[in-house]
């Protein structure tokens, strides 16, 4: 049976991208269908953003309290891996969507579950359980927000190894004795601090030079120093040649160049993304099935005046909070187009243009200790062509630091545009920096003026005291 239904707006994927596409359109007036193949909440509620946190918050929490006199030899003991694995289920509603579902309903758009897949302009069909079939027509717009998927590399023997990727990594009922990790960024560097303090011995193969290759050098230097002193294993400059696990299970026997051999009960590769859009009808619209999806600051494809592409899949910002943020402006957008009022194109940051995935992107890694950072790194904004400084400050220094516990180290970096004496970047390392990091997005964005920020006093003795340090730093040079 085939149902032909017409709406103002579709939209395909429904992450926190597609919900809050969702729910501007909604609250515009617009009305709204929604379609998903797996658990409506996407990959950020149950295998990313929430399980990976959950597991990482008692590794943090107890890296903190050992550095408190009078508390560290209270929690010297190992974690207790049942009762994390226990709260990480809690965190991810055992992977049952009831609850996100019932808020989808609650808007008034209407859920389809299933595959969707664009059939021409403005046409989505929807393959749904036991036969189900919906051709949904858009009268002025679809948006595509089913995200990335990871990405295995094409190494002899992985295919049939059973390798971790990320969801197995956020989702994983037991604590392997051993644990290799391939790959240094975002994913590789959590989840190697979590299943390290989990109780796993973790090896960490790495590429490139170090770790976090994306921010300043200075936050892969003290990410790697503290996984070492924590007890795992750090290989730069590793490359695997070869994966070899006897019917997918028992031991993994990671080979390297040049011969060495490593072996691990597990082995997770996080070594890339890649957009959710095979599969996905691009074809029928005269676009390449498995690409990124090039927008403009609306969100709206390029070459296209009803498709829209929002979060992972434009390939502008792959964080959770960024495709939220680029589902209300691409909400607001849909909204003014369908009602013809003209767009506030010519104002970077008015209702319209996602301004802040170029400009002031923040981002926190829940290592230990944490990263932090906003906006554009040194490299960044020299390749941008900007005239800039780098202010840099120990951290440690600062009052609050000592306060929150003994040994402590970090380090801050505040990039300068000495044209316009605004910040174009900040970035944090150490322990809590990650709730230090909305200030600095706020000044980033709002663009104040250095002579400004001398005015926003920071309370001591806290963190925020690096502040002052590094203006300070920045008028005596």
């Amino acid at each position: 049976m085939t149902e032909a239904v017409e709406y103002d707006v579709v939209v395909v994927g429904g992450g926190p991208t597609g919900e809050n596409v969702v729910d501007r359109a909604r609250a515009a007036g617009l009305s709204t269908a929604l379609v998903e193949s797996e658990l409506v909440g996407g990959e950020c509620s149950y295998w990313a953003c929430m399980p990976s946190k959950a597991l990482l918050r008692p590794a943090i929490t107890r890296a903190d309290a050992r550095r408190v006199p009078g508390l560290r030899q209270s929690v010297q003991g190992p974690l207790d891996a049942e009762a994390v694995l226990a709260h990480r289920d809690e965190f991810t509603s055992h992977w049952k969507d009831d609850g996100q579902a019932a808020w989808i309903d609650s808007t008034g758009a209407r859920l389809y579950r299933g595959q969707g897949r664009l059939q021409g302009p403005k046409k989505v069909l929807v393959d749904g359980p036991e036969g189900e079939r919906h051709v949904l027509t858009a009268r002025h717009a679809v948006a595509v927000c089913t995200g990335s998927r990871a990405v295995l590399p094409d190494i002899p023997g992985l295919a049939g190894a059973k390798a971790w990727t990320s969801r197995e990594a956020t989702s994983a009922q037991t604590v392997p004795g051993r644990l290799a990790v391939v790959g240094g960024g975002v994913v590789g560097v959590e989840m190697a601090t979590a299943w390290n303090a989990l109780g796993s011995q973790v090896t960490l193969l790495v590429r490139g030079g170090g770790l976090l290759p994306r921010m300043e050098p200075f936050v892969g230097e003290h990410v790697a120093d503290a996984l070492t002193e924590a007890g795992a294993r750090i290989c730069t400059h590793t490359d695997v040649a070869a994966v070899v696990r006897a019917d997918g299970t028992g031991p993994v026997t990671l080979v390297l160049e040049g011969g060495e051999q490593i072996e691990a009960d597990e082995v997770l590769f996080a070594t890339g993304r890649a957009p959710r859009t095979d599969g996905l009808g691009l074809e029928t619209v005269g676009l390449e099935p498995g690409s990124w999806l090039s927008v403009d600051d609306s969100c709206r494809v390029e070459g296209s005046d009803w498709l829209y592409a929002v979060g992972d899949v434009n390939h502008r910002a792959l964080l959770t909070h960024q495709g939220k943020y680029q589902a209300r402006i691409a909400g607001a957008a849909i909204a003014a187009r369908a009602r013809r009022v003209p767009l506030l194109e010519t104002d970077r940051w008015g209702a319209h243009s996602a301004t802040a995935d170029h400009a002031a992107t923040p981002q926190v890694i829940f290592t230990d200790p944490e990263a932090a950072a906003a906006g554009l790194s040194l490299a960044e904004a020299e390749a941008a062509g900007h005239r800039v400084r780098a202010v840099d400050y120990d951290l440690a220094s600062v009052a609050g630091a000592g306060l929150y516990g003994d040994g402590y180290r970090g380090h801050a970096r505040m990039i300068v545009d000495l044209d316009r004496e605004i910040l174009l970047g900040v970035t944090f390392v150490g322990p809590g920096v990650g709730e230090l990091l909305h200030s600095a997005t706020v000044a980033i964005a709002g663009e104040v003026p250095l002579e400004r920020l001398w005015h926003a006093v920071p309370a001591y003795p806290t963190i925020s005291e690096i502040w002052l340090r590094l203006l300070e730093t920045y008028r005596d040079a």
